[in-house]
């Protein structure tokens, strides 16, 4: 049934895609849009980091009529006062040029990731398993968070289940592999994504971001060998003893195959021009839907050429990418008129905002984006936050790659760095603390993570603000 629903999505979203229309109006203009406009996008925000802790039974069973109640919130008072066209040209808008793009990838990240198995008789000491969380790192860019944390969690886990103590190495599991290892290229984190089909190169994250990735990865991975050894130490735990040992091996082939595929075509987007073509009224790269078509293609492949018993060993479910593709729509929606208030810039209602990232000459402070939008992603959600920081910084990909630089790189850390700060920060913290806990092992509370994020993450932060910004 999930297979089947996910297929029904993914193909009504391609045919969205692919359907002309006339033109309509252009949106209305930020300056005339108060701050009341953006209530459903709060509403929808602190739905998704609320009701889990306070309403976990009405929002599991109902997220996704939650999510489209703040959807219509939005949309049916901006038909009421602005008229059917204008609601029908953020509508449109919204779906074709940055919703179908973001979940036909993320959709195939998911398929395929969770379509490869590391097999293997892994120890978890010290030293294995900051082998493991570094690969992790690294691979984050290569495949997305998302994929780096479903291929990853597993061989962690398996490693470690003779151990009592080991609560850590999940917390830094989320710090390394779902956060701050998706900084380099846009397939790495949702929010360079989004930068990406805006306009930023895709291997600027690499050259501009690399110096804050590396000091980030290696203290961590260094503090988690600290903790890890002293674990060890305390714990003195007796590996288990196997008659056979398991070489190391990958199982899923096929989707490693794919996972390349995805990457190529993201690349290929950045630079292959086909020329525009109207999409419901709206002009789009034909590039863009020629990649929209291949992901989907990759996730069907990845479907039927995955058999189930791999997917079963792997843990593999759809409930999480359903559950992202629905409250994404509706965030991306009410985050219409937030991103239109912020273009408006010192005309907008959000005029106290825009002065309070620029001194008083008027330059912009690369270190208040990066707290602001860093705050923002701990407690939201790192993506849309990214999106509104890139718009109130100007929103030009041309300038921000060149002489905004140092606001572009400090938006991106702040959006992909602190999405580790809680567990609704990153979409893949989430799934990497269910996945633990279905396996029996213990994650600490929602407040008990930010616990171990203000710790640890906090004056590493402060470092990197020091050093960077």
């Amino acid at each position: 049934m999930g297979t089947e629903r996910l297929l029904r999505h993914l193909g009504l979203a391609v045919l969205l895609a692919a359907l002309p229309a006339p033109a309509w109006a252009a949106g209305v203009p930020g300056a005339e849009l108060s701050l009341a406009w953006t209530i459903p996008f709060v509403g929808i925000l602190l739905s998704i980091a609320l009701m889990p802790l306070f309403a976990a039974g009405l929002w599991h069973h109902h997220y996704g009529k939650i999510a489209a109640g703040w959807a219509a919130l939005f949309l049916l008072p901006f038909a009421a006062f602005f008229g059917p066209g204008a609601a029908w040209y953020e509508f449109s808008h919204v779906a074709v040029l940055e919703y179908i793009p973001f979940i036909a990838l993320l959709t195939a990240l998911y398929t395929a990731g969770g379509g490869v198995m590391l097999k293997g008789s892994l120890v978890g000491t010290p030293g294995t398993n900051v082998a493991l969380l570094a690969i992790g790192t690294v691979l984050a860019s290569l495949m997305g968070t998302t994929g780096a944390a479903m291929v990853m969690i597993r061989p962690v886990l398996r490693a470690n289940a003779f151990r009592r103590n080991k609560t850590h190495t999940f917390v830094f599991f989320i710090f390394l592999v779902a956060n701050i290892g998706g900084s380099l290229t846009p397939v790495g984190d949702p929010p360079l994504y989004l930068g990406f089909l805006r306009g930023v190169s895709f291997f600027w994250p690499t050259t501009h971001m690399f110096g804050e990735f590396l000091l980030c990865a290696v203290v961590l991975l260094a503090l988690y060998w600290v903790f890890d050894t002293i674990a060890w130490n305390r714990e003195k735990p007796v590996p288990p003893v196997t008659t056979t040992k398991e070489p190391l091996s990958i199982e899923g082939w096929l989707n490693v195959g794919l996972l390349g595929a995805i990457v190529a075509v993201v690349i290929a987007m950045g630079y292959v021009k086909l020329g525009v073509v109207p999409v419901l009224g709206h002009p789009m790269e034909v590039e863009k839907l020629v990649g929209i078509a291949l992901f989907a293609a990759i996730t069907l492949v990845s479907v039927f050429g995955t058999t189930p018993a791999l997917r079963e060993a792997n843990g593999f479910a759809w409930g999480a990418i359903l559950e992202v593709a629905k409250l994404f729509a509706a965030i991306f929606l009410t985050m219409a008129p937030v991103l239109a208030i912020l273009r408006a810039g010192s005309a907008g209602a959000a005029a106290g905002l825009v002065a309070l990232t620029s001194d008083a000459n008027g330059a912009p402070i690369p270190w208040v984006y990066f707290w602001m939008s860093g705050a923002l992603s701990s407690f939201l959600d790192n993506a849309p936050t990214y999106i509104v920081f890139f718009e109130l910084a100007g929103g030009d990909p041309a300038y921000l790659m060149t002489q905004g630089a140092l606001v572009l790189a400090a938006i991106s850390c702040g959006a992909v760095f602190m999405g580790a700060n809680s567990y609704i920060g990153n979409a893949p913290n989430f799934m990497v603390k269910a996945i633990v806990e279905e396996n029996g092992e213990r994650m600490p509370s929602f407040f008990g993570y930010c616990a171990w994020a203000a710790c640890i993450l906090l004056p590493l932060f402060v470092l990197v603000t020091l050093i960077f910004f």
